[in-house]
């Protein structure tokens, strides 16, 4: 128990020296702001406040150590589709499988839709071309998650980026990490999650040409645009279940988020399950320090589905996430569906 103990310490302060107190002047200024965007219904009605306690294949996003328990015989499938703002969507989908004594072995893909295409514009053609281009911003993934210990997990992911947007082009790779520990059958879980750590990414390509004359002779030369950091971020959580009997459970939550590219965040959430059937969630987060119009989303909540068909576990979730700026006339919601094998 202590060597447990010890190494829950040791991770912990590793990570926090890496990340913690990152500067306050980086706001707005990070590369791939599509990596903060949630996925899944049950990790974003409780805004992630579950670090702790999450599992199966939508923990890949939230705190891929949860990946490591997988409540099926071989494996799991996700699919979700989020009504984003300003007319945009997000679609995704993972799979999982165990490989014995091994761990489990997860991938995944995100796709970033921003609507309807948009006109190319030029100075000599600023009502547009004819011509018209559609932003590309898609996330693969793969992870891999182990039990250590029937107390202790761990997770990493390995993400590459790739985004393109009128024959403009940037790509990078990001890495999380994740640990979660059990303590027994107290009820209480803990974890942490080092996420979207790697290399800066920069623009480039075709689309940044431009045109001269320069005595007499025709130039091109190409823009060089600046190099922008990754949204890194350490979180921390801490969840409590609460066993009333056979059938029903309560779980609180509560993660504190510390980033590189913004203020910081206190979540908290609270879920009810009725015998493993029906979940009733919502929450809702704090941030203190917040700049002003930072915060663009106020408390969610949810609702989720699970029941086994034949050989197959069913599930379905949904959330939805309160708009607290004006502005925005989209509602801002998902749905998830889950198949277990």
């Amino acid at each position: 128990m202590l060597k447990n103990y010890t190494l829950i310490l040791i991770v912990t302060l590793f990570l926090s020296s890496l990340t913690f107190a990152g500067p306050r002047n980086k706001l707005g200024l990070n590369a791939a702001d599509e990596l903060l965007i949630p996925v899944g219904s049950i990790g974003t009605s409780l805004q992630g406040s579950n670090l702790a306690s999450i599992q199966g294949i939508e923990s890949m996003y939230w705190n891929p150590a949860g990946l490591a328990v997988i409540n099926n015989k071989t494996g799991e499938a996700m699919f979700s589709y989020m009504n984003y703002v300003a007319d945009m969507s997000v679609q995704y989908a993972g799979g999982a499988v165990k490989l014995a004594n091994i761990g489990v072995l997860g991938f995944s893909i995100k796709n970033l839709d921003f609507g309807d295409p948009e006109l190319v514009t030029t100075v000599y053609a600023p009502e547009g071309t004819g011509e018209t281009f559609s932003p590309t911003y898609i996330t693969g993934n793969i992870s891999f998650a182990r039990a250590m210990t029937d107390k202790i997990h761990f997770g990493t992911n390995i993400k590459y980026i790739s985004e393109d947007v009128a024959n403009v082009t940037a790509s990078g790779f990001a890495f999380d990490f994740g640990l979660q520990y059990l303590a027994g059958k107290s009820g209480l879980m803990f974890g942490i999650a080092l996420k979207n750590l790697g290399p800066r990414m920069k623009f480039d390509g075709p689309g940044l040409d431009r045109t001269y004359i320069e005595n007499g002779v025709t130039v091109v030369r190409r823009v060089s645009l600046q190099e922008f950091e990754l949204p890194t971020n350490l979180e921390i959580g801490l969840s409590y279940k609460a066993t009333f009997n056979k059938s029903n459970y309560l779980n609180l939550s509560t993660t504190f988020q510390n980033s590189s590219y913004a203020s910081d965040e206190y979540k908290f959430g609270l879920e009810y399950n009725y015998n493993n059937y029906l979940y009733l969630r919502g929450a809702l987060r704090v941030l203190p320090d917040k700049e002003e119009d930072e915060a663009l989303f106020g408390p969610s909540f949810g609702v989720g589905f699970r029941y086994p068909v034949g050989g197959v576990n069913l599930g379905f979730d949904y959330a939805y996430r309160v708009i607290e700026q004006t502005g925005f006339n989209s509602t801002n919601q998902f749905f998830t569906f889950n198949l277990g094998f």
